[in-house]
């Protein structure tokens, strides 16, 4: 582990990638290892600039990192991309296409770009995203783009991840605040209403309009939750600059005001407990006498001759008592 983290922290981007899947492996071994690492790792992390981007299938979230990443590493910057792939229930495997998706970056040497698996983690953000942001930022790259698959509790897992939330949206999907939830609004720190060309810009201008409207309801006009809402198109290139010169400008403003430093604390405790979280529900379904009741208790269950509650009490009382 000493060997690696000293690759990972000179850069080798084959170190990198092995380091990535030793986090992500839920082996016990491996993550004993993985403990390792990352306490040699933590230390020389977290200077990098953090940010999120979600919004649903479709909105060309993949196409716009990947014009955004060329942007940032045509002027020097050393750009990761996280992006998590939803996982099959049933397989548990992934399509894991996203770097098929940025043409540019995949072959940028200044950047690196890492689908992962969600492995079935609630909103399809995966378990070990946080630990291989810290092996990303200990290995020198200084702008990490958290992509979600923009489903279900997605973006709230990653808002608690990042310093700044970007929001995709477009404007062609009938009434362009109808399908857009109240809880996403709210933690947009920058808002782009994507594929703003040709024909389309009009509407997207409109949806832009509308949605700075409804943030403006939704803040009460309060100054300290301004957030922005412009228009781009990736596959035109306009509007890009202008949506990380919002970004950075929101991150700027979190340093200014003494805020960014409280809110990465926060995000390490609560890192803390999912950690927590992660480490008792893999050791109880481990445990040999859970395994023992588990098939009785699942086949009542199923067969409606046993409430679920009931059930999950006696599953985690057998616990205790192992």
């Amino acid at each position: 582990m000493n060997d690696l983290a000293a690759a990972v922290l000179a850069g080798d981007r084959g170190a990198v990638a092995r380091a990535i899947t030793l986090v992500e492996s839920t082996s016990p071994t491996h993550r004993e290892a993985a403990r390792e690492l990352l306490g040699e790792l933590v230390p020389r992390s977290g200077a990098a600039t953090r940010v999120g981007i979600s919004g649903m299938p479709g909105v060309g979230k993949s196409t716009f990192i990947d014009e955004l990443g060329s942007l940032l590493t045509s002027q020097g910057r050393q750009v990761a991309v996280l992006a998590v792939d939803p996982s099959s229930v049933s397989s548990h495997g992934s399509v894991m296409g996203d770097k098929t998706r940025m043409n540019r970056l995949a072959v940028d040497d200044c950047a690196f770009v890492r689908p992962s698996p969600s492995a079935g983690t609630l909103g399809g953000v995966a378990r070990a995203t946080r630990e291989a942001m810290v092996v990303l930022e200990a290995a020198g790259y200084d702008i990490v783009l958290v992509e979600t698959v923009g489903v279900g509790q997605s973006e709230t897992a990653v808002a608690d991840m990042v310093d700044t939330f970007l929001f995709l949206t477009l404007a062609r999907t009938g009434d362009q605040l109808q399908g857009i939830k109240r809880g996403i609004l709210e933690l947009a720190d920058v808002i782009a209403v994507n594929k703003a060309d040709g024909s389309h810009l009009v509407e997207a201008r409109l949806a832009a309009k509308e949605l700075g409207g409804a943030i403006r309801l939704l803040t009460g006009g309060n100054p300290q939750r301004n957030v922005e809402v412009l228009t781009c198109s990736s596959t035109a290139g306009t509007g890009v600059p202008e949506v990380w010169d919002a970004v950075v400008a929101h991150r700027d403003g979190l340093v200014a005001e003494g805020a960014l430093q409280g809110l990465r604390s926060r995000q390490q405790v609560r890192w803390m407990w999912s950690a927590v979280e992660d480490h008792l529900l893999r050791d109880l379904r481990h445990d040999a006498a859970v395994a023992n009741v588990l098939p009785a208790l699942e086949a009542a269950v199923a067969a409606g001759d046993l409430a679920p509650g009931v059930a999950a009490d006696e599953v985690i009382g057998t616990f205790r008592k192992g």
